[in-house]
């Protein structure tokens, strides 16, 4: 069995073992990491040889910590990525240089709709009629986007969002209220095989799934980094949020998982603390006064276009993975039109937790 694990700011570790009675056999650790002394290696591989084939990362880890020589120094790895690469090769687990990733990015849609385009080609991934796909979102109306959980009434100010003609809708996944506007946000969406992410925790999912994205930050002198649980940041503040959705197969068959990520561009802070209640509270609790302190706009940091950070993300991506231009079929926008319209415009959905 073969695993492979980019370690979120560091190495790629590759692990080749066997089992045989429940445990673990002939177990290799290479990379491009750097590790002294030498013989380190070696005592990594004997800590695996022998463990049982359900001890969890955490176990692993430790077995490893214990064996290691004193003095031993890692760069760009840790004993928890190489634990990490074990559970993958144990849970067959693919990478994603084994797809054909394809690439939508159309015109813009309203906020309804992309919360059913999200929903309707995760599906599709899941049921393996779409091939992995990267979708970067063009917004045709400022909205809220409030996690799956949140009550609406707690995080959206209602006459604040009137005022100012913003639309409030609900997406499948968790984590918390995303402000966005036309301009000012980038906001990308991939439906990924659940295989993808095999033998991670929930936690290393979203920094696996980010990681490329702050090689295209880094590519654009944004030095920047994943933040748990699902934060993008840099030095001068958050400039991302990310949340996930599993979608199951077909006859719970193997599935697909939802990663999205609200990128601010540009922000208008002062709009935002009318509308989002959520804001004002989490900076009162900070002692922070200014949005503008919590939320750094890419166009600062970059000095780039918004087009140009698309177009250098989309590039850094298909240099690393390849990606082909593709489109949302007919029937997939049939259905998701008609998502949008009964479920995510739906005064049910939107106030089901009130």
């Amino acid at each position: 069995m073969h695993g492979e694990y980019k370690i979120p700011g560091g190495k790629l570790v590759v692990v080749d073992v066997e089992t045989e009675d429940g445990v673990l056999r002939h177990v290799r650790v290479a990379g491009d990491f750097f590790l002294e002394p030498d013989e380190a290696l070696t005592a990594v591989n004997r800590a695996l040889e022998g463990a049982p084939v359900d001890t969890d990362a955490a176990g692993l880890a430790a077995r490893i910590d214990a064996a290691l020589p004193e003095g031993t120094v890692m760069y760009g790895l840790t004993s928890e990525g190489v634990a990490v690469a074990v559970r993958r090769a144990l849970a067959h687990a693919t990478d994603w240089t084994d797809y054909d990733w394809q690439l939508i990015h159309e015109g813009p849609e309203s906020p309804a709709l992309h919360m059913a385009l999200d929903e309707v080609l995760t599906a599709e991934v899941a049921a393996g009629r779409r091939p992995p796909t990267l979708r970067v979102w063009e917004w045709g109306a400022p909205a809220v986007i409030i996690g799956s959980f949140q009550s609406l009434r707690n995080e959206v100010d209602a006459e604040g969002a009137a005022r100012h003609g913003i639309e409030v809708v609900r997406r499948i996944s968790g984590g918390g209220a995303m402000f966005v506007e036309p301009g000012n946000t980038i906001t990308y969406s991939l439906s990924v095989p659940d295989a993808l992410v095999q033998g991670l925790s929930f936690q290393d999912s979203y920094a696996y799934l980010d990681d490329w994205v702050l090689g295209a930050l880094g590519e654009m002198g944004i030095r920047a980094w994943y933040q748990p649980l699902n934060d993008i940041a840099t030095d001068q503040g958050k400039i991302a949020g990310a949340a996930q959705k599993r979608v199951v197969g077909p006859g719970g068959g193997p599935g697909a998982v939802l990663h999205h990520v609200t990128m601010s561009y540009d922000i208008d802070a002062d709009k935002m603390l009318e509308v989002l209640r959520i804001g004002r509270e989490k900076m009162a609790d900070k002692g922070i006064r200014s949005a503008k302190k919590r939320v750094d706009p890419l166009r600062r940091q970059t000095g780039l276009a918004r087009e140009d950070v698309i177009g250098r993300m989309i590039a850094s991506f298909g240099a690393r993975y390849g990606l082909s231009r593709g489109k949302v079929t007919d029937d997939e926008m049939a259905r998701a039109r008609g998502l949008a319209e009964t479920k995510f415009s739906s005064p049910e959905w939107t106030a089901r937790v009130p």
